[in-house]
């Protein structure tokens, strides 16, 4: 068999294997072209990330929200309260005028911390007596209120040094003119389990559901079963719902399975109503639901199904509050992520498990997850039916 003269035997094998493998390259290039989706998640996803740590994403959070509970209207309680300002970490939200009304604030996740000060508290500075004042914390997550307890420490070395003069110069020194107490609740130990492991209740639902819902209508639709069912005396309506409802029985065993572990490994409470965790979950488990049927009814094979379920799962475990405080997120981050079912959950199950919130407490967090279920579930019903058609 006569060959190419220019071309030496033992290079001719090596050159079509070049060529076979260059036109597979090419093959896969082109593939990846016609695929919109994938395409553009090769260039979102990173952008993203690239957004969200580089400006989202901090560990030292500042403008945290603040109660104050003040029996004493001195100039130097009111000078206090300034220097809480300047120091960049708390924004005073409300001032308390009870101590249950205190309590409610901070058990809602309202505010982070409650700082009460006593009657005579500026009084008791003219005269030496150190007074103590007290800040209350939630201390569920260390990381987001360990530099604020820091910041109200350092300021009682600095404080007061213009109301302190002539015969109460020498009160400025040291020790510090105050006694500053601090009370974490919640988590006075700051151990990290108790922390994340109410949380990974809603990570886990928010991701398998997603998963699996989001397959559901394009494996039939792959597979070319969907005709088939359409043909039974199924309505469109049933189909969907008998697709759902097996993975609300599969979202409460995991619910359990993390809640016993978290309980016997870590001692993780549940001071509050199960109940209330039980029904505000099912909420949170059907907007998942309805939100992965829509994902499922726009994919058009299930590799698309899985990434724009990623696309949304990604943004919801960083900018929910589940790995970084929330608080410590710019005004746009957070907005963002108030648009997300996630964030509202891990404050409902938080509260629950960790604090004994209420259905009071819970309202508005309650509130924004029917709201998105509902708004998901209609897109859900009309996707699905102009997908039948």
């Amino acid at each position: 068999m006569a060959g190419r003269p220019d071309i030496p035997k033992h290079a001719r094998p090596y050159r079509g294997f070049t060529r076979r493998l260059w036109a597979m390259i090419m093959k896969e290039f082109i593939q990846l072209r016609r695929d919109r989706l994938t395409l553009a998640m090769i260039v979102i996803i990173p952008f993203m990330e690239l957004m969200l740590f580089g400006y989202a994403i901090n560990m030292n959070p500042k403008h945290l929200p603040i109660a104050i509970l003040s029996a004493d209207n001195s100039d130097i309680t009111r000078d206090f309260v300034a220097s809480l300002k300047q120091t960049g970490y708390f924004d005073i939200r409300q001032e308390a005028r009870t101590e249950k009304q205190a309590d409610a604030l901070i058990r809602s996740g309202r505010v982070l911390f409650v700082l009460q000060i006593p009657p005579g508290f500026g009084r008791d500075i003219r005269r030496g007596a150190r007074p103590q004042i007290l800040l209350v914390t939630d201390a569920t997550d260390p990381v987001a209120t360990g530099g604020a307890i820091a910041a109200v420490n350092g300021l009682a070395g600095r404080l007061f040094l213009r109301q302190l003069r002539g015969p109460h110069a020498d009160l400025a020194g040291r020790p510090p003119p105050f006694e500053l107490v601090v009370q974490k609740r919640y988590n006075p130990a700051a151990i990290t389990a108790i922390n994340i492991v109410p949380g990974l209740i809603g990570v886990i639902l928010t991701m398998t559901m997603l998963i699996f819902t989001s397959l559901a209508v394009t494996r039939e639709l792959e597979r070319g079963t969907m005709e088939s069912l359409l043909a039974t005396p199924l309505r469109p309506s049933e189909i969907m719902l008998g697709k759902i409802a097996p993975y609300v029985l599969v979202g409460f065993v995991q619910m359990a399975i993390i809640m016993a572990a978290g309980r016997f490994l870590f001692g993780v409470p549940l001071t509050g109503s199960a109940g209330l965790l039980l029904t505000l979950t099912m909420i949170f488990i059907a907007a998942n639901l309805s939100l992965g049927y829509t994902i499922s009814t726009i994919a058009r094979n299930q590799l698309q199904a899985v990434q724009m379920s990623f696309f949304f799962f990604l943004p919801s475990i960083l900018m929910s509050g589940f790995m970084f405080p929330f608080q410590g997120m710019p005004a746009w981050a957070r907005f963002i992520g108030e648009m997300l079912p996630l964030t509202h959950y891990l404050r409902i199950v938080r509260g629950i498990m960790l604090k004994g919130a209420e259905w009071p407490d819970l309202v508005q967090e309650g509130f924004a997850l029917v709201a998105f279920m509902i708004t998901v579930m209609v897109i859900a019903v009309l996707r699905f039916r102009q997908t039948l058609d």
